[in-house]
């Protein structure tokens, strides 16, 4: 088929929507650890995560073999609003690059929280509501995820309790009265509302927060209010399953016009975005039917995957959660305060740290004036401002398509531009004001955060 014929935007039909999420576990030969209980070491139980988790959410958690699982109708009407999204072929970034490489991008920002973090919020919304719940809490980095789950409970008429990373509650006010708008009480993290949080601010005076402070933060309430439960918008495979809605378009939308990627780019916090996007292109290399370059960006500031290690650790910095065989920083890792707050996470999903591990996939940690330099190249000649999670993945996007330039290689580059960066203007506005600045942590710095990781038979750091 001519290049001619691929339009700017692939659209799909509604009807031509996944009804199903694709689980890439049922294809991999090594499944993830499964997750412990701390006090026992022993793999969580159904009952015991139901504490924790909606019920539905748990056996989606716990799946490791179905393929395929349903979308309930009622998710299916949401998604209808904002869904399918379009993946864009980006003609004037790659005449700007003079590159023969071909690029794409699927864009999950077309909907009022900003990002794909919708994808999974109103799945969680649902299942909480079929279960009679009164409501739900959660954390948030950078806000996208907040917002989405405010969104998704007013749209079921659920409470929201959303403890928001500090740094992101003060560089991000916007968000914060987006998040209140659609009803949800936002309190930044770490706070004195919670024994945890009290205690993380005895210890960490003035700290900036983190993600797995503000995931303390919310178990615990969680745990401690009737009629409530955690539901989290990364990290988890539940998560990764709902978010497969990204690849499973971008794969329909790609193979309408026969194009098949050499290249397959996500940024990486906790993994939902990336997960989402490769896992059906990751199920055809795990059954052999075809090969892909996947390629993970995280920040150097807080790279996981890249100076990690793979191990068992607890997914929160109060370690009141589960213990997760991941590539993490160590629980007590608390990043500085960059302006990618959705990448703030020590750890990293369980699936796709044993997909790395098993050497399925790239990691690479990048700078964030680099990203932002990649952030604005990408805004002036495509016209969308992407948020600076996404802007890792334009980053080496750019970097692909400019070693295709060097080789004269017309390899075919996709990525996922999670969201739009319309309230990360503070970010926008250090970077053009020449005070951005780059932080990467010291082996040092790194082993203060490995040191805390539980140390029990079958658990030590190489």
């Amino acid at each position: 088929m001519s290049e001619k014929e691929i339009p700017y935007k692939i659209y799909l039909e509604e009807s031509e929507m996944p009804k199903q999420w694709y689980n890439v576990r049922a294809d991999m030969k090594n499944k993830p650890a499964p997750l412990l209980n701390p006090a026992t070491l022993k793999p969580m139980t159904a009952e015991e995560l139901g504490h924790v988790f909606c019920d539905e959410l748990v056996q989606q958690e716990l799946d490791d073999t179905d393929p395929y699982i349903d979308i309930p109708q009622e998710i299916l009407d949401f998604y209808r609003m904002y869904r399918p999204s379009p993946l864009t072929r980006a003609y004037c970034l790659e005449k700007k690059l003079q590159t023969p490489a071909k690029i794409y991008y699927k864009f999950e920002g077309n909907n009022t929280s900003g990002s794909h973090k919708l994808n999974s919020a109103i799945a969680q919304a649902y299942y909480a509501k079929k279960q009679g719940l009164k409501g739900v809490t959660t954390e948030t980095g950078a806000g996208q995820w907040g917002t989405a789950l405010s969104m998704a409970c007013s749209y079921f008429d659920l409470d929201c309790k959303v403890y928001m990373v500090k740094v992101s509650y003060e560089q991000k006010p916007f968000r914060r009265e987006v998040m209140r708008t659609y009803g949800a009480s936002v309190t930044p993290s770490p706070s004195n509302q919670t024994n945890i949080g009290r205690k993380i601010l005895e210890e960490f005076p003035g700290t900036t927060g983190s993600l797995g402070c503000a995931i303390s933060e919310a178990v615990e309430v969680a745990t401690s209010t009737e009629g409530y439960r955690y539901v989290l918008g990364s990290v988890l495979n539940q998560v990764l399953l709902h978010q497969s809605v990204i690849g499973l378009e971008t794969k329909i939308a790609l193979d309408k016009y026969g194009i098949k990627p050499d290249i397959i780019i996500g940024c990486a916090g906790g993994g939902s975005n990336l997960g989402g996007l490769i896992s059906p292109f990751m199920g055809e290399k795990l059954r052999g039917e075809a090969d892909y370059h996947f390629i993970a960006v995280e920040p150097a500031s807080c790279p996981s995957l890249t100076r990690g290690k793979f191990v068992y650790d607890f997914c929160d910095t109060g370690k009141v959660c589960p213990l997760s065989k991941m590539y993490t920083l160590g629980s007590g890792f608390i990043p500085s305060a960059n302006h990618a707050g959705g990448l703030r996470y020590h750890g990293m999903n369980n699936v796709l740290s044993q997909l790395y591990h098993d050497g399925l996939m790239e990691a690479r940690a990048v700078e964030q004036t680099e990203v932002f330099k990649a952030a604005e190249q990408f805004a002036r000649v495509e016209g969308i401002l992407p948020a600076p999670e996404s802007s890792h993945a334009i980053k080496v996007a750019i970097d692909e398509a400019l070693k295709c330039k060097e080789t004269g290689e017309e390899k075919t580059i996709v990525f996922g531009l999670t969201g739009t960066g319309y309230f990360d203007m503070v970010a926008y506005e250090k970077f053009h004001d020449g005070l951005m600045t780059d932080y990467i942590p010291t082996d040092d710095d790194l082993k203060a955060g490995l040191a805390g990781i539980p140390k029990f038979p079958g658990n030590e750091i190489d």
